[in-house]
């Protein structure tokens, strides 16, 4: 039998992600930052491509694209509650970091790859900022996939496009535990 990190498998078992509007101030310092986006670059990233990389909202970001997302909802027409609906979490967060997908050109790796290794960044920083003891959240919202706002907001090129926003802060409430999937109903074992 293989050595077993119980402290970890118990972690998994239990994470439990915090929702962005319960999250307040203080957030992690830079040294922290960055032992948790070092821990979520350790990702499965097929010929070592780093399809992704950072971007970190500090607190005046953060209320800049509150402000963004006010103007840029407006010139696209939408309603004032989804609206506020999507600026609460910059409101509320202390940090985020925003996990860019941005694709490299290559003839052995498929770009829907790079998409998942971008995906399973947000996944490892989400749980390194919980396992760093902090309260965290991965969302996305519709601001995230308009190009024009993540242009403006968080500097992104127009071959890129946001995999996830991880909010990151001081747990204000612990979230009850919610319904799990049934995982021997979505599970298939082949024997032959």
């Amino acid at each position: 039998m293989p050595d077993r990190n119980q402290a970890a498998l118990d972690f998994l078992l239990t994470r439990r992600s915090r929702p962005a509007k319960t999250l307040t101030g203080p957030g992690p310092d830079r040294d922290t930052i960055h032992t948790i986006l070092t821990a979520a670059a350790r990702t499965p990233d097929h010929g070592k491509l780093e399809p992704w990389r950072f971007v970190v909202l500090e607190k005046p970001a953060l209320k800049r694209a509150h402000a963004l997302v006010a103007e840029r909802g407006a010139a696209l027409g939408l309603d004032e509650a989804k609206i506020e609906k999507e600026q609460i979490a910059y409101d509320r967060s202390p940090l985020a970091i925003v996990v860019v997908e941005s694709p490299v050109d290559s003839e052995k790796v498929p770009a829907i790859e790079q998409t998942y290794s971008a995906g399973a960044v947000c996944l490892a920083l989400l749980n390194a900022a919980l396992a760093s003891g902090w309260g965290a959240n991965w969302l996305s919202g519709w601001a995230s996939f308009d190009a024009e706002f993540t242009r403006d907001a968080f500097g992104l090129a127009a071959h890129e496009r946001v995999a996830g926003i991880i909010h990151i802060g001081t747990e204000t409430v612990a979230p009850p535990e919610r319904p799990r999937p049934d995982v021997p109903a979505k599970t298939t074992w082949i024997e032959t």
